[in-house]
């Protein structure tokens, strides 16, 4: 496991418009599937949290390594002993998603985007996604010059049949040509937490497809 007593955690409610954030630690270890943490402190106001038990999370943290990880699990129980805790789910090592240079991996998704720029409104398929910009294929459009700001609308479809709009600015990172395809990258400029979040969501629903297909 590669969590160990005294990891800090970062807590995000899962499934949910809000984008607090809360700091824990790990106190204790139960077997391969579960573990314990401190009461969670929120990061803007420094009081302690309480959650209920079913409470879905996105939990990220650093290992030993100072490797950075992401997983979801969900508020198992309550437990007081020398000090009140909550038992979570540990979904597995093979289940984390790896964080790179603190952003999440890109991953390959063909998602609706519709994209305008001044009076320019164009409808585009992406071809990868992440917490930071993303790919679409122009098709025959005209590329935009780097630096370029445009409004991107992006349709992420989940797992539970459940969809989220995303509105955000971005700018063009670099226009290029792959296997007789035009393509342009975006990083995002402007993007409010809780659509970011759907991003992560959605981008960590996808590597866990892919890796399972």
């Amino acid at each position: 496991m590669r969590l160990s007593i005294g990891t800090v955690l970062t807590l995000e409610k899962d499934y949910t418009e809000e984008s607090e954030k809360f700091k824990c630690r790990v106190v204790d270890i139960e077997g391969e599937e579960h573990f314990m943490m401190d009461y969670p402190i929120n990061m803007m106001t420094g009081k302690t949290a309480f959650f209920i038990d079913g409470t879905q999370l996105l939990v990220t943290f650093v290992d030993q390594y100072k490797m950075s990880y992401a997983f979801r699990t969900e508020v198992h129980s309550r437990v007081n002993q020398t000090i009140p805790m909550l038992k979570l789910k540990y979904p597995g090592d093979q289940n984390l998603m790896k964080i790179q240079r603190r952003e999440f991996v890109r991953v390959d998704t063909s998602l609706d985007v519709a994209l305008q720029a001044d009076s320019t409104s164009l409808q585009l398929v992406s071809l990868d996604l992440s917490a930071g910009g993303l790919a679409v294929n122009m098709k025959d459009h005209d590329y935009f010059t780097q630096n370029t700001e445009v409004k991107l609308l992006i349709v992420l479809y989940f797992s539970k049949s459940e969809i989220k709009y995303v509105s955000c600015k971005a700018r063009v990172v670099r226009n290029w040509e792959s296997e007789k395809r035009r393509l342009s990258s975006f990083t995002f400029n402007e993007i409010d937490d809780k659509d970011r979040q759907h991003i992560i969501r959605y981008c960590f629903e996808r590597q866990l497809e892919l890796r399972n297909s």
